[in-house]
């Protein structure tokens, strides 16, 4: 079976994979890949307030700190992300178009109204981003996975994307590596 995310977006620009061993069944995991919130994920707060500075400076808007609580995918979704699709128990796939390298990257994100929209979305000057989560079963337990893939809707797009990348590019991957250490911590306890 294809992957949502293959066909979400199978030509990318960027990505990045991480994945992590959760010590029970893939159904007790994917609880736990729907239940965590940004409170657990303990470096997305640092990391996200130092994001948002350069765009805070031009008058533009905050994280938002009343989403804390809620389950990170809800939260997503509240801040422009749209659920594109979804395997429950197995695979879930969040996505949204912006211009991400802009200093208040929220305020260029586009609503998309789901799957085919952000197939279809190709307008000029920005990226479009797709992040899945998986649970697999392995051995006596789980793995639990997420990719982020970013395409640009044309090259100088993907010019700027990429050079934003290059800066930004490992304090993402320390958020989803914390964001899997937060779902094996609410599973194993």
């Amino acid at each position: 079976m294809a992957r949502l995310l293959d066909e979400l977006l199978p030509r990318y620009d960027v990505n990045e994979v991480h994945g992590t061993y959760v010590a029970a069944p893939p159904a007790a995991a994917w609880v736990a890949v729907q239940a965590v919130t940004a409170r657990e994920i303990r470096l997305l707060a640092p990391l996200m307030a130092i994001r948002s500075v350069p765009g805070l400076l031009r008058g533009g808007r905050g994280l938002g700190r009343r989403s804390a609580g809620i389950p990170i995918l809800d939260a997503m979704q509240q801040q422009g992300f749209a659920l594109l699709g979804e395997r429950p128990g197995e695979e879930g796939v969040l996505g949204t178009a912006g211009r991400f390298w802009s200093l208040d990257a929220r305020s260029t994100m586009r609503a998309l109204g789901g799957a085919e929209e952000f197939v279809a979305f190709a307008e000029p000057g920005y990226a479009k981003a797709a992040m899945d989560l998986r649970v697999s079963p392995e051995g006596d337990g789980s793995r639990v996975t997420t990719e982020t893939r970013i395409a640009g809707t044309d090259t100088d797009a993907t010019k700027l994307f990429r050079r934003y990348w290059r800066v930004v590019g490992t304090g993402s991957a320390l958020i989803r590596v914390s964001w899997l250490n937060a779902i094996r911590r609410r599973v194993e306890g």
